[in-house]
């Protein structure tokens, strides 16, 4: 499960390619050996059939003749074509569009006192990972960035067995009960009699659901939060949802809830670069997570564990078995207990991001359930799935499936088997197989669950303490900033904007959003055209969870991997473009070079002489192929023919204006401040020319006039130390929601 190396990343064509030539030039006679050190990755130089004979012909079926009939003795044809068939798998109901990665785990220090888990024991073993990351609602072919929870799944291949911990992006879900799941996916679905809409939310039939189930209160709030429009993969939180239990070898068990945090922070998009995303580039954050790993920039995840000892069970004023409900940090503080690094992209998506098979019931000694209902329902349901969908009870003998630990049992046959079991005997107990295989008592490793004490009558019933639905919906509200209010606000008129039903509209106002704030329901219900509720229909709650707001999370002292779009045409003041684009890189940002057309472009001196750089830039992406909402921050460069090139382009005044309206960073320096000038940014303080390397920053744009001097060479003093630390700080902030202007920009 370790790293193969670099090598991993070329094509492997490339590979047979180049040993193939080397082979030639060696006059290697014996092609076999030439290439057998490339046979352990599934490449061979012949074609074969499934059964290993070499194919001689594959552009032609055997016919009778050259414009005869297709024989049926053409095996080869026959194989080819019924495995073509069979390609495809039903895909999963939800979860379907996926990304994952290889990596590693690694505890922090040993947790005996909590459990006995192997693998949260010794802080120098690496237990394999591999984490998968989707969405929910929409399709295999559905784009990255809709508005949707995205799934955060890590299966850990422990000596022990699988332990698979199977979360979400936001740690609460929209039901209590695992029995009203497949009526919450039937109706997030797209509607039965037209199949539409793909991966949304925003229609009818999900509507007239949550405005019936109050307990889905809670959840909603996150999901019309940025929370569901995650700027990357790597920069989401994951939690387990669930509350687990921790046992240690005492016996001695204590709840658990599970987090995950990036190490890059946790940062969002708005809804604008959401849609514009999905239709330039549908893989975004897909191609992001692989982007990545292929550079050298693992992502990383800390585990983190929240704690409550089981006389404290009841202590709460909410109950710790409710999926809908948080334990806030101040109650119980996050321990950091370990770290997670992705770092191999897989080698075949099919058979490792298709077909991995997670399962919250796949889990080892020291880690147990609760009677969490929801829980319950998916311990069942996880299973299940995986026997339709990976064709039977074998799946677990996929390689991506397969536990490190030795598998020894007496379940045997079914669909695609392929261990091959020795001996007569598959049954216990036995004595012709010498009693094998045999039970494990606890102390050697054999899984026991915790002793619980269950007494109760058989009824359909719920606890009243799972009855409280809006008092963390309103914690939710209370403690996001005024931006990320509005635009909760502004996701709840899209989603219900899109509804068709007045009635579905008037109860989701008047009977969820009124109770959990009257401002969120009138704000809501003026931009869908429902009359607003006159007064308050929950209960006043003050409290606040500081941890739930994004702005918590983000990680304003680093812009590591953050991807900058530097705007030249020619004319450019190289000297300028590569200080800035040198200190950007040497924090970890990326820095494309955007211009008309890929290639060199010609440098000047910043007044127009040309030429005070021989060697000019390198563009490496033009403004047809990328946009604003492909980056975090704008760079424009000096030079004053580019300076005037770029304020007769459109597309370079657009770039300027979505990222203004976005309210990402945007630097400036000398005559490139005059495309700043041109461009929509209302209310914005730019550098003086007068006021020479003055550094000007105004919510978020940061510019300053440079001395460059006039003539070949003169630029080499230039200055950009100043610039760039303000730069480098307003990009790491991500977001500057302070422009309250940015609604007149025209973007």
């Amino acid at each position: 499960m370790g790293n193969k190396g670099s090598a991993q990343s070329k094509p492997r064509k490339d590979k047979v390619n180049a040993a193939a030539k080397q082979a030639n030039n060696q006059q290697v006679e014996d092609k076999d050996q030439a290439l057998a050190h490339y046979r352990e990755e599934g490449t061979d130089e012949y074609l074969t059939t499934n059964q290993g004979v070499r194919v001689n012909h594959t552009d032609d079926s055997l016919k009778a003749g050259a414009r005869g009939p297709t024989l049926m003795e053409d095996f080869h044809f026959r194989e080819k074509m019924t495995h073509f068939d069979h390609e495809r798998i039903p895909e999963r109901v939800v979860h379907a569009r996926g990304s994952a990665a290889h990596g590693y785990f690694q505890v922090y220090e040993p947790l005996s006192e909590l459990t006995k888990a192997g693998f949260l024991q010794d802080p120098s073993k690496q237990t394999p990972v591999f984490a998968r990351f989707s969405t929910v609602v929409g399709s295999r072919g559905s784009a990255d960035t809709v508005r949707d929870v995205r799934g955060f799944a890590v299966k850990f291949y422990t000596e022990e067995g699988i332990f698979d911990l199977v979360g979400n992006n936001m740690p609460v879900f929209f039901i209590q009960d695992g029995i009203k799941f497949p009526d919450l996916v039937h109706a997030i679905k797209p509607e039965p009699h037209n199949e539409m809409p793909q991966a949304s939310a925003a229609h009818d039939t999900f509507w007239d659901f949550i405005s019936l189930l109050p307990e889905s209160a809670h959840m909603i709030m996150w999901v019309l939060s940025d929370r569901a429009l995650p700027r990357s993969l790597r920069m989401m939180e994951g939690f387990g949802v669930h509350t687990f239990r921790f046992v240690n070898d005492a016996g001695k068990a204590r709840f658990v809830k599970f987090h995950w945090k990036p190490v890059l922070g946790t940062y969002g998009m708005v809804w604008d670069e959401c849609q514009k995303l999905a239709g330039k580039n549908p893989d975004w954050l897909r191609r992001d997570l692989w982007d990545a790993i292929e550079m050298g920039n693992y992502p990383e995840f800390e585990l983190g564990v929240q704690i409550v000892e089981e006389e404290n069970e009841h202590s709460f004023d909410f109950d710790l078995l409710d999926p809908t409900k948080i334990i806030p940090e101040d109650e119980v503080p996050v321990r950091i207990i370990g770290k997670m690094t992705l770092n191999r992209n897989p080698d075949n998506f099919f058979a490792e991001t298709e077909q991995v098979a997670f399962h919250p019931g796949h889990v080892v000694a020291g880690i147990d359930f609760t009677n969490d209902p929801l829980l319950q329902g998916r311990l069942f349901s996880y299973l299940d799935t995986q026997l339709i969908r990976l064709g039977g009870p074998n799946f677990h003998e996929l390689p991506i499936n397969r536990p490190l630990a030795p598998v020894h049992n007496n379940q045997r046959d079914g669909y695609g088997r392929q261990t091959i079991n020795k001996g007569r005997t598959s049954y216990t107990p036995n004595s012709l197989g010498g009693g094998c295989p045999m039970t494990a008592p606890e102390n050697m490793g054999g899984y026991v669950h915790h002793m619980e004490r269950v007494d109760g009558h058989k009824i359909r019933e719920r606890s009243d303490s799972f009855k409280d639905h809006f008092s963390q919906a309103t914690m939710f509200w209370n403690s996001l900033t005024q931006a990320e209010q509005d635009h909760l606000v502004d996701a709840g008129r899209f989603e219900l904007g899109k509804v068709t039903t007045p009635e579905v509209q008037q109860r989701m106002v008047h009977e969820i959003l009124n109770r959990i704030d009257h401002q969120l329901a009138v704000r809501v219900a003026k931009g869908i055209g429902v009359e607003p509720p006159a007064e308050f229909a929950g209960k006043a709650i003050d409290k606040k969870a500081p941890e739930v707001s994004m702005e918590f999370r983000t990680r304003p002292d680093s812009i590591e991997s953050r991807r900058v779009a530097i705007l030249a045409a020619d004319g450019v003041n190289a000297v300028e473009v590569k200080a800035v684009q040198a200190g950007l890189q040497a924090q970890g940002a990326q820095a494309d070079v955007i211009a008309e057309s890929l290639g060199r472009v010609a440098s000047g001196d910043g007044n127009g002489n040309g030429n005070s750089d021989g060697d000019g830039v390198k563009a490496n992406e033009t403004f047809l192929t990328v946009a604003s909402v492909m980056y975090d921050a704008i760079y424009v460069p000096g030079g004053q023919q580019s300076a005037a090139a770029l304020q007769q382009n459109g597309d370079a005044l657009f770039f300027i204006n979505e990222a203004f309206k976005h309210c990402k960073p945007i630097g400036a320096t000398s005559e490139g401040i005059e495309l700043l000038q041109a461009a929509s940014m209302p209310g914005i303080q730019l550098a003086d020319q007068k006021a020479d390397q003055q550094t000007v920053v105004d919510k978020g744009v940061v510019t300053q006039w440079m001395t460059t001097g006039t003539g070949k060479g003169s630029q080499k003093g230039t200055k950009a130390d100043a610039f760039l630390n303000d730069f480098v700080q307003a990009i790491g902030e991500h977001r500057h929601w302070e422009r309250a202007e940015k609604g007149q920009v025209p973007a």
